[in-house]
């Protein structure tokens, strides 16, 4: 997330963050539903539903939604981007609920035709699928519970041997190790988990990106987000963008022309409504 790469506690924890309102996928699997709206011609785009504001899962159904199963909808930037992407594609768009750790083995598997689930570029995955140009850049920040010390940092360094919690398999856990004397909590499977853990004093701090500590935080006015001067927070790449099938060439290049379409003001219009839209932001 990079995951970007993959939160809002009912959008955290229907969250991202981000963990669960509806139900959530069996670990390992894809979970996908027929609808009147998605066709075996529909273009299936994989995502957590469980990482809000990018993506998440509701009961509700909108303007913004798309159904997952017999009882529960997805929601979010994600996929609202999704479904601009397969208008210009000239087919419907399929969410298929799925676990962050099974994101590219179900595209590899042709579960899925893209991945649109806060997934940031690198050299590691590329090895595997293919990546358009960014679809959203944000920044590293971290969680922190709001009567900690911590609350008014401004240097990544004044972390040094606090315990520091990521995601497991994201950028958020691997950018903990550029924190001189941390400690470095063992990752967790979602990020519900991880602020979970902050919130029962198991952990000092959480790494997240912008967008998703601020509906972390709407969500729980427990907790605060912290973001660094310049020169002073995590050297990464907070951009996350769509992962095609290696050799898709064909879709990838239709599927980055379609991206280009969307302009820079309306992305950040369509997260500035996700971030609003979340059920958490909305309590």
């Amino acid at each position: 997330m990079n995951r970007i790469q993959k939160i809002t506690v009912c959008a955290v924890s229907a969250m991202m963050l981000l963990a669960g309102c509806g139900s959530s996928a069996a670990a390992g699997t894809a979970e996908s539903v027929s609808t009147s709206s998605a066709s075996a011609a529909a273009f299936k785009v994989g995502m957590e539903c469980n990482y809000a504001p990018f993506n998440w899962t509701t009961v509700t159904a909108g303007d913004t939604t798309q159904k997952i199963s017999e009882v529960d909808y997805c929601d979010g930037y994600d996929v609202v981007i999704a479904e601009q992407i397969a208008a210009a594609l000239g087919t419907d768009v399929q969410i298929v609920k799925t676990d962050w750790d099974n994101l590219i083995p179900a595209l590899q598997n042709g579960e899925i035709d893209a991945i649109i689930a806060g997934m940031t570029d690198t050299a590691k995955r590329e090895e595997s699928v293919s990546f358009t140009t960014p679809y959203y850049t944000s920044q590293e920040v971290v969680i922190v519970r709001k009567d900690s010390e911590l609350t008014n940092i401004t240097d990544i360094q004044e972390l040094s041997g606090k315990k520091v919690l990521g995601q497991l398999n994201t950028l958020y856990d691997s950018v903990i190790d550029q924190i001189n004397g941390v400690i470095h909590a063992t990752p967790l499977e979602s990020m519900p988990a991880t602020v979970n853990a902050l919130q029962h004093g198991e952990v000092d701090a959480v790494v997240s990106e912008l967008p998703v500590a601020e509906g972390i935080v709407a969500a729980n006015p427990d907790l605060a987000y912290v973001t660094f001067q310049d020169g002073h927070g995590f050297v990464a790449d907070s951009s996350v963008s769509i992962a095609i099938a290696k050799d898709n060439k064909d879709l990838l290049n239709k599927v980055q022309a379609a991206l280009d379409a969307i302009s820079e003001d309306q992305r950040q219009a369509l997260m500035a409504e996700a971030v609003v839209r979340q059920p958490a932001a909305n309590e």
